[in-house]
């Protein structure tokens, strides 16, 4: 119930304060922590522009170094995100940098690292051609974020980044609040 009522204001919040993004689609996945990393927090937007998904990712409490960062099929995150499924990937593509390699050799929800501080704050900014929110052949919305253990290694069949130590739902903020 604290997860569900924290997401609801957050959401609120972000929204209403996304001035630049009041016509384009957008959404936020309030990343939070799993099992024995319940302090773990984060938020991550989403923003369909003309070049592309805008995913603008912020963590903190977060062991320090590089993270798997991935978008995951399902926007559930139970049982300490393994309800939300494998690494979205539509076309049964191998495992890579969907960022270098492109759809045909790289999952949509390849995403690559998310780098860490020592002081435990990480942040990623990126514009990915080809994956949107909805209504398109790669969306997203729906779908859940998965921050990993481990660095993704970009090895097969899905990126030996470990376990997943934060989790969140990729929520589509409401027409009347973004317009």
């Amino acid at each position: 119930m604290r997860y569900a009522a924290h997401t609801a204001w957050v959401c609120a919040l972000l929204w209403a304060a996304a001035p630049a993004a009041a016509n384009a689609e957008t959404a936020i996945a309030p990343l939070r922590g799993t099992a024995g990393y319940e302090d773990l927090e984060g938020t991550i937007t989403f923003v369909d522009t003309e070049a592309g998904l805008r995913i603008e990712a912020s963590v903190s409490h977060a062991p320090p170094g590089n993270h798997g960062f991935h978008i995951h099929e399902f926007g559930v995150c139970g049982e300490d995100g393994s309800r939300a499924g494998s690494h979205y990937n539509p076309d049964d593509a191998p495992h890579g940098n969907l960022l270098v390699d492109g759809f045909e050799q790289a999952h949509a929800g390849d995403l690559g690292n998310l780098l860490v501080s020592p002081a435990g704050l990480g942040s990623l900014i990126v514009t990915v051609p080809g994956l949107s929110l909805s209504g398109k052949s790669y969306a997203v919305a729906g779908r859940a974020v998965i921050l990993h253990a481990e660095p993704d290694d970009f090895g097969q069949p899905v990126g030996n980044a470990g376990g997943r130590i934060g989790c969140g739902p990729i929520l589509l903020a409401p027409a009347s609040i973004r317009e």
